[in-house]
């Protein structure tokens, strides 16, 4: 039974800086794709990014490019999202997952395994 527990969401203005990390317990994580998606009130969860298993090859949902970047250590069986220039439209529940693959993937349905989430706010 693989585990995700994302931290590092909180309040921060319009503008500011956050990083989120997940650490990941309980099954092997090296060769699994991960992603970061984000659900915020009203909206059907949606892709940030994601990365492969290697961490070679990247996506990035068309709203963060330039802004945001996925990383993973799997030396350490964590995941980060640098998210900076933060705006308010990226107010949400940030949530990690992985799937039964090496490859990434922007499409939910393709993950079997999430974190609880955590709230980024960016207030204006």
């Amino acid at each position: 039974q693989v585990q995700l527990v994302e931290s590092g969401g909180g309040l921060v203005q319009a503008g500011g800086s956050l990083r989120l990390s997940c650490a990941v317990s309980g099954r092997t994580f090296s060769d699994r794709g991960m992603g970061w998606f984000r659900q915020a009130p009203g909206k059907e969860r949606a892709i940030v990014a994601s990365i492969s298993a290697s961490g070679a090859t990247t996506f990035y949902a068309d709203s963060v490019k330039g802004r945001f970047t996925i990383a993973r250590d799997n030396a350490k069986n964590t995941g980060h999202l640098q998210m900076n220039s933060l705006k308010p439209d990226d107010t949400a529940v940030y949530y990690c997952s992985l799937r039964p693959s090496r490859y990434y993937s922007g499409t939910a349905v393709d993950y079997n395994s999430w974190g609880q989430g955590t709230q980024v706010t960016v207030s204006s």
